[in-house]
């Protein structure tokens, strides 16, 4: 890219938010949803891949998302567990970086038996120091039955807590997304400690991304 691309990148990109975390439920549509926030606002951006061709359902759903990266917006870098190191090394102004998703990270870290509480505060140390805007997804998992053993329950606790401290960062954007055109979302005023809230459809007040990033979704 030229150096004049490179600067009309880095303003574009400066209309989202420095961290942005989309939730919503399972096939819901929020990976795509996220890659077109990253996609309005920019001309080029990393994706993190935390996912595990583990079996043949996920190998097919791995498939589908790269055949969806096709081209040359899209750097992908599969960290089943390194995400907090791609951060650090990989965002950039004009380049936002999406990882996809933390839900399968904190997965992967219980079946390493990975220290979650070491792995999540380093990530929330270079989300603070990002050089550039990252794009969070993950599942919200606390909406459906109990789940029936241990590893289970302390999976969906655990997934629970992530995504609150995320969402409770100084400067974060959070943004529901369940399948629908209407948004509920949460957004923190910089250094004031205060929360607001909305609920509505199109642009919200105080965003300045794409005036609808959920057109041309498949519903």
């Amino acid at each position: 890219m030229s150096a004049s691309g490179a600067g009309i990148a880095g303003r574009q990109s400066q209309s989202l938010p420095a961290v942005t975390l989309v939730l919503g439920g399972a096939r819901s549509g929020k990976s795509r949803y996220a890659e077109r926030l990253i996609e309005a606002a920019t001309m080029q951006g990393t994706y993190c891949a935390t996912a595990e061709p583990g079996d043949a359902e996920m190998v097919a759903r791995i498939a589908a998302h790269r055949a969806r990266r096709c081209g040359d917006f899209w750097h992908t870098i599969e960290a089943p567990l390194e995400v907090a190191s791609v951060i650090a090394k990989e965002a950039a102004v004009d380049r936002p970086l999406l990882v996809d998703c933390l839900t399968l990270w904190l997965s992967n870290l219980l079946l390493a038996d990975k220290c979650v509480e070491t792995e999540t505060r380093s990530l929330f140390a270079v989300l603070r120091e990002a050089a550039g805007p990252i794009v969070l997804v993950a599942n919200e998992v606390g909406l459906g039955l109990v789940p029936e053993t241990p590893l289970g329950r302390r999976f969906r606790d655990e997934a629970g807590r992530l995504n609150q401290e995320i969402a409770h960062e100084e400067n974060a954007f959070v943004d529901g997304w369940a399948h629908s055109s209407v948004r509920s979302i949460c957004k923190t005023a910089a250094g004031s400690g205060q929360r607001h809230y909305w609920k509505l459809a199109g642009n919200p007040a105080g965003w300045k991304g794409p005036a609808d990033p959920h057109q041309d979704i498949e519903r």
